[in-house]
């Protein structure tokens, strides 16, 4: 029997509701929720894996 091991705070029970929540979601709340996550200002953009800890730094850097 395969049994999963889940992240601290997590059980099956969390993971279930949660995949149902999405399942459920329309491409019109989908979109919505996307949109809440970004604030005014800011840009959205795909970064290569290996420029990701550069591109912390630089925020970082630019915060302080």
């Amino acid at each position: 029997m395969n049994q999963n091991k889940f992240p601290e705070g997590w059980n099956e029970d969390r993971v279930k509701k949660l995949l149902a929540f999405y399942s459920e979601q329309t491409g019109d709340q989908a979109v919505a929720e996307d949109e809440a996550g970004v604030e005014s200002g800011d840009t959205v953009m795909n970064v290569p894996r290996d420029l990701v800890p550069v591109v912390r730094e630089l925020i970082a850097k630019r915060q302080r």
